[in-house]
């Protein structure tokens, strides 16, 4: 049964509720080898069912009739802008380009989940679950095919150095229409470089399966802007 002070199995079961839901955010950004991962998501969302719960219940030894009076939603806005700054910690800026929007939005998703979770709303905070694999799993493909070649890919290739891997490589994207936006060497050791790509264009996302044809390409990945 629930007790007066709030520490009752309701609110137990709104914590479970909270860590449950942001642990699945958090397990699909730890497969897809994002930051902010399991732990960090599961963290936020049940940090966020808590201080919502205490701001409703928190307070109700001091509360007397005309002479205490305190609104619950004041600390729950404040959960807010405090997963804003955590999100803006998420967030880098690498020449000229924006990293970790997505990761930073996911955050500031799973302390909403966690505070409507914390506030007993548990089939919105399901719904929003819910949509957050809508977005991350379904937009990125929708994304991926949307004609006139809209979006950017982001390859991360290695190949041998020094038989002008990248020249062929770079010749092959021209000759598909492909703009590459940035590139720039992220590994070199062993006779290997390792080079990250963004392109756009027309039919850019058949990239990874048109250049790992090219002689002298050892491995080529997918990432994106997390």
């Amino acid at each position: 049964m629930m007790v007066s002070n709030g520490q009752g199995w309701l609110q137990v079961g709104e914590l479970v509720m909270a860590f449950a839901l942001s642990a699945a955010i958090g397990l699909e950004r730890q497969i897809r080898g994002k930051s902010a991962g399991l732990r960090t998501q599961t963290i936020v969302g049940t940090a966020s069912a808590l201080i919502l719960l205490v701001s409703k219940y928190g307070f109700g030894d001091i509360l007397a009739t005309a002479q205490v009076v305190l609104d619950p939603s004041r600390i729950a806005a404040q959960i807010v802008s405090g997963v804003g700054f955590l999100g803006a910690g998420l967030i880098i800026t690498r020449q000229g380009a924006i990293r970790g929007l997505t990761t930073a939005a996911a955050v500031w998703e799973t302390a909403a989940i966690g505070m409507a979770a914390g506030a007993g709303l548990f089939l919105l905070a399901i719904v929003v679950t819910a949509l957050h694999f809508v977005v991350v799993l379904g937009f990125t493909w929708l994304t991926k095919h949307l004609p006139g070649g809209t979006g950017t890919t982001r390859l991360r290739v290695s190949y041998a150095d020094g038989k002008g891997v990248l020249r062929d490589l770079l010749e092959l994207c021209t000759s598909r229409r492909w703009s590459v936006t940035s590139l720039r060497i992220t590994g070199d050791r062993d006779g290997e470089v390792t080079v990250t790509l963004d392109l756009s264009g027309p039919g850019h996302a058949d990239a990874p399966t048109v250049l790992a044809a090219t002689d002298g390409v050892r491995s080529i990945e997918t990432a994106d802007d997390d």
